[in-house]
């Protein structure tokens, strides 16, 4: 299948490579239909609003045609290297697929903030419950953000219901420019167990200067990968099996960021 660039901007012959030329323009995002949220008011508005406020942040998106929701379920999986994008990727993904949810794990921390949490309840978000929260006293309000059923066994039930899910592999913001972390191993064994594909995809930053760490404000181009699709379904993966499929995800991701990754990376 041929990659195609996309760009949502008014005019869409325009070349996408240019340093800071935004992808998304302010009409499109708001008359755009996004059928799926069509009686989702609260939703549509948000994701149009923080898309508005960031629409310089995308330059382009590479392989757009891959997250469209004829080819759900899948695992999306991308590097992670601004704390913005736990918010605008969701964001961007929701309006590319015309408004359908990408299901996202993260951290139920980011729940302590009452806009996060609304963002999040919207997203419908699968929050991870590992981490706790600093100060310890906060923790009170964990059962408020969290689900009594493990976020793993979650996301099973929405890819089981056809419904995408998107994971950070490398579990926290990486402003290296150069390397990705280990990784975690979760969404490898959960494609394994379920035989749902792995979408990788790459975000780079081209403006950022060269040898430095990642800024927030550094804008967007992402790179939709080929599907890496499980040959059979594994109910009982072995370490060994997790580890393999891990390494072929997190090798598709370096070559789509441009990033350097070693299974021997410090953290996993």
């Amino acid at each position: 299948m041929q990659e195609q660039a996309v760009n949502l901007g008014a005019n869409s012959a325009a070349p996408m490579s240019l340093p800071g030329r935004p992808l998304l323009a302010p009409g499109e995002m708001w008359r755009r239909p996004l059928p799926y949220l069509a009686k989702d008011h609260l939703t549509r508005f948000l994701t149009r609003l923080a898309l508005h406020l960031y629409r310089r942040h995308f330059l382009e998106v590479i392989g757009a045609e891959r997250l469209k929701p004829e080819h759900d379920p899948y695992i999306i999986v991308l590097n992670h290297s601004q704390r913005s994008e736990a918010i605008l990727i969701p964001g961007l993904l929701f309006f590319l697929r015309d408004g359908k949810r990408v299901h996202f794990m993260a951290d139920w921390n980011f729940c302590l903030f009452p806009p996060v949490a609304l963002l999040y309840r919207c997203a419908q978000v699968i929050t991870l419950a590992r981490k706790p929260a600093k100060p310890k006293f906060l923790n009170v309000f964990k059962p408020l953000f969290t689900d009594k059923m493990p976020a793993f066994e979650r996301a099973k039930r929405r890819l089981e219901e056809g419904a995408p899910v998107g994971i950070f592999p490398e579990g926290t913001v990486n402003r290296n420019a150069q390397e990705l972390l280990k990784g975690f191993y979760g969404a490898a064994q959960l494609s394994l167990e379920t035989g749902v594909p792995l979408l990788p995809v790459g975000v780079r930053f081209p403006t950022n200067p060269a040898g430095e760490v990642i800024s927030e404000a550094s804008p967007q181009v992402i790179e939709v990968g080929e599907p890496l699709v499980p040959e059979k379904i594994i109910s009982n993966p072995s370490p060994d099996e997790v580890r393999a499929w891990h390494a072929r995800m997190m090798e598709e991701i370096s070559r789509l960021s441009g990033k350097q990754w070693q299974s021997n990376s410090k953290r996993k």
